[in-house]
């Protein structure tokens, strides 16, 4: 019988599929992660990524005529989030899935057959100090503000900032608490310590940065605010407003990636 969820279907993939013990890891990590993309929300990032149940998608989804665009819009946003590296090795991993389930005759095609992995981009440098100061004293929206220094004075992968609730924060240490045991929590500075309160006033739970608009039908419990109903901010939307709003900073007005504000590690 053919399987009519996406999980089900990837588990009797990786058990048929000769892989070693870490390789079939990995692509269940990159198979749940699809599952994730296809319904429009952001994976959740680090020790979550690795334990979170994905969310309910029919396999059916992968064998419609708006199948190929919906892999193609999330393989594009993926690459974005993570750069082409990682969302070309995950692109793999849902191809050798989707070649299986067309020899099961669970698929009739291929949705991502005409992506092609994309090359891998010399990465851009960070912004300079005077860079980021001019961004940080850009008038914008206090959710972008925050966000924005979170990026700069954490350093943490934006999917992971997004992915964060209020009651994951512990301002007075200026600090996220550990979601699992040996995950390293997050620290800030001032910038993020003078905002942070502002954002998060009357909320003690939920995500902690929220679109403008009320959450649509349908989205999850865990990606609406529980006080006003809107749902989390995507990391394609965030990526959007950044380059918009650094147009005027950057070269030929057309803006930076909002990876680059990250304070360079040294």
């Amino acid at each position: 019988m053919t399987p009519v969820e996406f999980a089900v279907a990837a588990e009797c993939y990786l058990t048929e599929a000769r892989l070693s013990d870490g390789s079939r890891r990995v692509y269940r990590i990159a198979l749940h992660t699809w599952a994730w993309l296809l319904v429009g929300r952001t994976p959740p990032a680090g020790a979550e990524r690795r334990r979170a149940a994905p969310p309910v998608l029919p396999l059916a989804l992968l064998d419609g005529p708006d199948a190929p665009r919906r892999v193609a819009e999330a393989f594009a946003a993926r690459a974005g989030a993570v750069g082409a590296r990682t969302a070309n090795r995950e692109l793999s991993a849902l191809r050798a899935a989707v070649r299986w389930w067309c020899g099961q005759g669970w698929l009739a095609a291929d949705p991502a057959e005409s992506l092609r992995p994309l090359p891998a981009a010399a990465s851009e440098p960070a912004l300079t100090d005077a860079q980021a100061r001019a961004v940080l004293a850009l008038r914008v929206p206090l959710r972008e503000k925050v966000l924005w220094h979170l990026v700069r004075e954490t350093g943490a992968p934006i999917e992971r900032l997004l992915a964060l609730d209020v009651d994951q924060l512990d301002p007075a240490d200026r600090q996220t608490r550990p979601a699992a045991a040996g995950e390293r929590p997050l620290r800030w500075r001032g910038g993020t310590a003078r905002l942070l309160p502002l954002l998060i006033a009357g909320r003690s739970a939920g995500p902690l940065f929220l679109t403008d608009r009320r959450a649509p039908a349908g989205t999850p419990v865990a990606d609406r605010c529980p006080f006003t109903g809107r749902a989390r901010l995507s990391y394609r939307r965030a990526a959007e407003l950044f380059t918009a709003a650094t147009a005027p900073l950057g070269p030929a007005g057309r803006g930076w990636t909002l990876h680059r504000l990250a304070e360079p590690r040294h």
